[in-house]
């Protein structure tokens, strides 16, 4: 119900789940097979029958397959059946249900997003609309949580919800009739025009609609006088091997390899440009950083190899492993890596795993500690990079394999835009509570997105109100942090309130607006 709306500030936390999708070999007909036999399921059936307690085996199972998996490779891995249902309707483009975004306040749901085209849109449903009971029993005051919300809204397609929603404002509730259906997933977070004559796209994941949402999305910007590009992949932790080679294809011309993938028991596999891409010509500029992952990276380093953009941002996450998955009867699956996958000047981008699971996942805040997130000068001091092979660009630059995609223009992290302390309210959902309970009436003083872009940006006296209002949910705040992200904190509360009022692409405009890598990306176009 709750999209996985890429957010500037994310944890960590959330962003390794989003990479733990990876590449997929795209099969729309998953594999399907009965539990294995052999010690494992022996040692199983001995537990369940002859153990001394009671024991979920289930569960048990589960942990141990994980267990196994993950002494292979960090990406290889269990999912129980609920984690599988969300990452493949994540892949597949959408899901069955009515199609809003929502906000949980004071035990009460409120509707944050509309999803156009969704069922609860043609029923009705409006942004700041409060569901007080569902089908005729009381939802609001019941300890709800977004496991709550997803077992009740959710449900066969064509079959009817009755949502009792009281309006911003109003007093009198009024019963709306939903019936469920397909709701889409877009694969684009925003879409618009960004500078004269540049237009910006932002692609949250490589999905099977993501190919069709971008070339949507482009025949829009090249109505509105597009002739550059700049294509956001920051945050973006993968998806199909064959969207990326999909969207690769609109770029690169007819018979240019743009990945190769070879395993032990995969034979390599070629995967060539098409025809059919929309933008061939014009310059491009694509953003990365430590978070944009195995979808993404193919894609950055065939256009890096084939010097078609220039790559801005920092060393992407180094993920060169493909996945394909396995389904069990229970809903649940294997991810299991299959091949890796190797650029067009023959560079492998995975990074080393050999140090174990732990080291692994810490790699990235280890850049972070050894400073490379901050300064150009310690990227090749990383001994990986050191001892690396020197790969060459069509054009003869160098390029490197010591694990991710080096940008061709660095930028540093943006250490104010990120403290402990926006990451912390932007996890309590602070920003968007305010907006809902205190900003709403300015917010109506504005007809367009872009009269209110222009004109409306939060004052002293409005940062001193939102500081108090989320004091009483963060009860201990550092003044030195509260001081040094007042600027942000500022920029961050525009930003919710234009997307809670005019949705993402007004959202990522304010955000933009003070991003120094798509600046830098403007200018190396320009």
């Amino acid at each position: 119900m709750k999209r996985a709306a890429s957010i500037i500030f994310r944890t960590f936390i959330i962003l390794l789940v989003g990479i733990a999708i990876g590449l997929y070999l795209a099969d729309p007909v998953r594999p399907v097979f009965s539990h294995s036999g052999g010690k494992i399921g022996k040692v199983l059936q001995l537990v369940h029958h002859d153990y001394v307690d009671s024991v979920n085996t289930d569960s048990l199972e589960g942990v141990a397959v994980n267990n196994l998996l993950q002494n292979l490779d960090p990406h290889s891995l269990y999912l129980p059946p609920q984690q599988a249902e969300t990452i493949n309707e994540r892949l597949d483009g959408g899901f069955e249900g009515i199609g809003i975004e929502y906000q949980l306040l004071r035990d009460t749901l409120f509707v944050t997003q509309v999803y156009n085209g969704g069922p609860a849109m043609r029923s009705g449903i409006s942004i700041g609309d409060r569901v007080i009971a569902v089908n005729g029993k009381k939802f609001s005051g019941t300890h709800l949580n977004s496991a709550i919300v997803n077992k009740v809204f959710r449900g066969e397609k064509d079959s009817l919800i009755a949502l009792s929603v009281l309006a911003p404002g109003e007093k009198d509730l009024r019963v709306i009739r939903i019936k469920r259906g397909w709701v889409d997933l877009s694969s684009l977070d925003a879409s618009y025009m960004v500078a004269p004559s540049v237009g910006y796209i932002k692609i949250s994941k490589f999905a099977a609609n993501t190919d069709a949402d971008f070339r949507k999305a482009l025949n829009s910007l090249k109505a509105s006088g597009m002739k550059k590009l700049v294509l956001d992949l920051r945050g973006n932790g993968g998806g199909y091997l064959n969207s990326a080679t999909a969207l690769a294809s609109e770029f690169l011309e007819k018979g240019k390899l743009i990945v190769y993938t070879r395993g032990i028991h995969e034979p390599r596999t070629d995967y060539f440009a098409t025809d059919s891409g929309l933008f061939h010509n014009g310059k491009v500029a694509v953003l990365i950083d430590e978070y944009s992952a195995s979808a993404s990276e193919i894609l950055a380093g065939a256009l890096q190899d084939f010097d078609r953009a220039v790559i801005v941002g920092r060393r992407s996450f180094g993920k060169g492993l493909v996945q394909q998955q396995f389904g069990f009867n229970d809903g649940s699956a294997v991810n299991l890596t299959v091949a890796r996958y190797y650029t067009p000047s023959g560079r492998s981008i995975q990074k080393s795993y050999k140090d174990g699971l732990e080291s692994y996942r810490n790699e990235v805040s280890e850049r972070m500690q050894k400073g490379e997130l901050f300064s150009e000068e310690n990227y090749l001091a990383d001994s990986a990079f050191k001892k690396s092979k020197t790969y060459h660009t069509a054009g003869g630059r160098k390029v490197y394999s010591g694990g991710g995609i080096m940008p061709d223009i660095f930028v540093p992290a943006d250490t104010a835009g990120s403290t402990q302390l926006i990451q912390e309210l932007n996890h309590q959902q602070l920003f968007n509570a305010f907006v809902i309970d205190r900003m709403l009436p300015a917010l109506n003083n504005f007809k367009t997105a872009d009269d209110f872009l222009k004109n409306f940006n939060p004052g002293d006296d409005e940062f001193d109100n939102f500081i108090v209002y989320a004091s009483g949910t963060i009860r201990e705040m550092n003044s030195n942090e509260v001081k040094e992200s007042r600027d942000n904190i500022k920029l961050i509360l525009k930003a919710f309130a234009a997307r809670y009022k005019w949705g993402d692409n007004a959202y990522f405009e304010v955000l933009n607006s003070n991003d120094n890598t798509l600046k830098k990306a403007i200018a190396s176009i320009n």
